[in-house]
């Protein structure tokens, strides 16, 4: 059964993600994959999975260094609840940016756990972007699939 941390759970784990946008602002993979587990999973919007905090890192660092150079991350938190002691999931908007962030065009899962010393780490991370035309054709044709959270 899952349920809304206490206010110094969410706190430490919002406190991981500002420190994984920072890490990508200054272009920093190795900190980036730090705030990893040693097996986390990490799939990419293009469908690309690295596996461990190493693999996550040094794949970034090479992104930082070329495609993604100079950008920053704006995200924006829709949920965080407890998926069970020490386990927790949260959702975001997001994407990347140079100068001003504009729209979020993607959403994030995030599944963060508790470990041994209290410091919490992402063990998985999914990425999708949001197909709006795709969306609105399906909710037009079937409307009974358009869920609550649409302003997602």
């Amino acid at each position: 059964m899952s349920s809304i941390p206490a206010a110094a759970d969410t706190a430490a784990i919002t406190a991981v993600l500002d420190r994984l946008a920072d890490a990508w602002s200054r272009g920093d993979g190795d900190a980036y994959g730090a705030l990893f587990t040693p097996d986390a999973t990490y799939v990419t919007y293009v469908g690309t999975l690295y596996i461990g905090a190493k693999e996550i890192g040094d794949a970034h660092q090479a992104l930082f260094d070329s495609f993604v150079k100079g950008t920053r991350l704006a995200s924006e938190t829709v949920g965080i609840r407890l998926a069970g002691p020490g386990t927790a999931l949260v959702v975001t908007r997001g994407d990347t940016y140079k100068g001003r962030p504009g729209k979020l065009h993607k959403i994030q899962t995030y599944t963060l756990v508790r470990q041994a010393d209290g410091d919490w780490k992402i063990a998985a991370f999914q990425n999708t972007k949001h197909q709006a035309v795709m969306e609105a054709i399906s909710f037009r044709f079937q409307p009974a699939s358009k869920p609550a959270a649409h302003a997602l």
